[in-house]
């Protein structure tokens, strides 16, 4: 384990993802009410035993670096680490990382230093839970060159996905990058000995890449050799044409988050009563920032496949398939459906709610009496009282608005946006 060094790709745009990337790394998204993105990644590395992990960021990083630096400090006399590595300017290298492969390659010259056997490339944006280590044996008894995991998926998923076609042996022999919705691939189906009957009745018929790579060192060193971009445009086909790539296939539950409306969907099915990604797993925890805040208060209040963080104050509310995250302020007779409320960082006093009041300036939080449908709050905003967000137009226009913006059908309330007492959105 201590020869394996984990890369955490961690700095693009996710520009589908905004206004929520506006101020922050789509990896540092906050989720599940407590929790960023990029922990996901880091907590399977290091509950599989791979402990030596490098996060890569470039696009605005700032609360990505210190999430990451307040939370993942480890035993001082041990060689693990969690540490970030920053796109900058060298003598040998001026520019910004150009895409996935080149942000490895040109961090090499520090994963040098550990003299490592194997890499694994892991995207710092996707939710899942896997057994890297059982993932890492697989790569090892196969002999492979090079191990991508993979997933099934149907036809439909197929489309904007990067699909292998495999033998028998799960061997790797083709790649087509996102067919789209018209091109016959029927080649490119999991053969009968690798379908399930789960597989069969699901209508996943296709092998998906995950972007979820594992390199021998030597062998991944020789394909960055070049001035190739992308893992998953350019590396990999490359790298199936030329040498011995291995599938592995997970059939876990497994999602991109990508787009506004995926991020949404994932986030309130964790309060399901039987949620897709569970957060109960005793065996398998997912880390975060320690932060020592109280637990929710919840007065004479009735919620629904809801799930509320620490730190929370609920009173009178009527909350349904709703994520509260933490210090979230909910006054009496709100009611929430179908919401993600991000929280706040810091509670207000009592000097400076009577300061807000003066200033008819809505506290942190929801206020009295507002009804609130379908929609994502973003940290530290003020809601005022009596107002209707999302809850009498039936049709929603995406687009930018004083406060909020619009994207896939979902209400974005922004980051420290202030929603005046009355407001209908």
């Amino acid at each position: 384990m201590s020869d394996v060094l984990t890369i955490i790709l961690g700095g693009g745009k996710g520009t589908r993802m905004y206004p929520l990337t506006k101020d922050r790394a789509k990896p540092a998204c906050p989720f599940g009410g407590k929790y960023r993105l990029v922990d996901i990644p880091i907590s399977n590395s290091i509950n599989s035993g791979f402990r030596r992990i490098y996060v890569l960021t470039q696009f605005n990083s700032t609360s990505l670096h210190l999430h990451i630096g307040r939370t993942y400090n480890f035993d001082p006399f041990s060689q693990d680490f969690c540490e970030i590595l920053a796109a900058d300017q060298t003598f040998t290298h001026e520019g910004w990382y150009g895409g996935t492969a080149d942000a490895v390659r040109k961090n090499l010259e520090h994963f040098r230093v550990h003299n490592p056997s194997h890499y694994i490339i892991l995207s710092g944006d996707q939710l899942y839970r896997m057994d890297l280590k059982a993932y890492m044996k697989q790569h090892l008894d196969s002999g492979a060159q090079v191990t991508i995991a993979t997933t099934p998926v149907s036809r439909s998923d197929a489309d904007d996905l990067g699909i292998l076609r495999t033998d028998d042996k799960n061997r790797i022999d083709a790649f087509l990058e996102k067919p789209g919705p018209d091109k016959n691939i029927d080649e490119y189906k999991i053969s009968e000995k690798n379908m399930t009957g789960e597989d069969r009745t699901g209508g996943r018929q296709y092998l998906a890449s995950m972007g979820i790579y594992i390199f021998d060192a030597d062998v991944m060193e020789k394909a960055l050799d070049n001035d190739r971009a992308d893992f998953g445009k350019e590396i990999i086909p490359e790298a199936i044409g030329s040498g011995d790539v291995m599938a592995y296939i997970y059939r876990g539950y497994w999602e991109d988050i990508g787009t506004v409306r995926s991020f949404y969907e994932a986030n309130l099915d964790l309060g399901a009563q039987v949620p897709k990604f569970n957060l109960y797993d005793q065996g398998n925890p997912l880390y975060t920032h320690r932060r020592d805040l109280p637990p929710t208060k919840i007065n004479s209040s009735t919620l629904k496949n809801s799930i509320t963080s620490e730190g929370s104050i609920i009173t009178d509310a009527y909350i349904t398939r709703s994520l509260i995250g933490i210090r979230t302020i909910i006054e009496s007779g709100a009611t929430l459906d179908g919401v993600y409320t991000m929280g706040a960082d810091f509670y207000e006093t009592e000097a400076e709610k009577a300061d807000n009041a003066k200033k008819h300036i809505p506290n942190y939080g929801i206020g009295e009496g507002t009804m609130i449908k379908g929609a994502i709050i973003d940290k530290n905003t003020r809601i005022g009282k009596g107002c209707r967000i999302g809850v009498d137009k039936k049709e929603r226009e995406d687009g930018d608005y004083d406060g909020y913006m619009i994207r896939e059908g979902v209400i974005i309330i922004l980051k420290r946006a202030v929603i005046p007492d009355g407001t209908s959105i």
